[in-house]
């Protein structure tokens, strides 16, 4: 690029410039206007943020006082795209080793809602057998740490949870009005949430 064609840019930017200064009105602000330095910009800028923050823009904002979530614990390089999914509640879609992590993160839950053992049993050799065959795939992506589960172990635990549950609903029925009752047998009844 020659000088003079340099020279042709810059005289069409002022020329530019200026005309849109001269098409504004005579009583607007010059506000919307960017400063030409970058110290000038930055000076703009902390004006901008105490201004908002005297007029309190940033008074009472959803999250104000809480901890950031993720912060601590392991650093997992995909921790966007996991975040992505559970915020958005989607279902099947990423790569396997992030789907069965989900997956199994909500397991125990899962098993809860069943009501046969063999049920259960079906299901842990099902997400096995999804974890061993991911395993197997070489198709690049995050890497398939989701361990398998032992069904005898979880079938187990299983019988556990079920066993405490509905001692608790006994407990409940035993002691408490005819309404508290009913209420223990409906909580009993169905599996603790994914949540809580």
């Amino acid at each position: 690029m020659d000088e003079d064609s340099r020279m042709r840019a810059l005289r069409y930017r002022q020329e530019r410039d200026s005309g849109e200064r001269e098409e504004s009105p005579a009583g607007a602000s010059d506000a919307h206007l960017s400063p030409a330095t970058r110290q000038e910009r930055a000076a703009y800028v902390e004006t901008l943020i105490d201004q908002a923050i005297r007029a309190g823009e940033f008074d009472d904002l959803p999250g104000a006082g809480k901890p950031l979530p993720g912060l601590g614990g392991v650093h997992d390089p995909d921790w966007w795209i996991r975040r992505k999914i559970e915020r958005e509640q989607l279902g099947g879609l990423g790569p396997p080793a992030l789907t069965l992590r989900t997956e199994s993160t909500g397991l125990e839950a899962r098993l809860d809602a069943l009501h046969r053992e063999d049920e259960v049993r079906e299901t842990l050799s099902d997400f096995n057998r999804r974890v061993i065959e991911a395993r197997r795939q070489l198709l690049g992506g995050p890497p398939v740490v989701t361990p398998t589960r032992d069904i005898d172990a979880e079938v187990r635990a299983w019988r556990e949870r079920r066993r405490d549950r509905a001692a608790r609903a006994s407990d409940a029925e035993t002691s408490g009005t005819r309404r508290e009752r009913r209420r223990a047998r409906r909580r009993a009844a169905r599996p603790p949430s994914l949540d809580g």
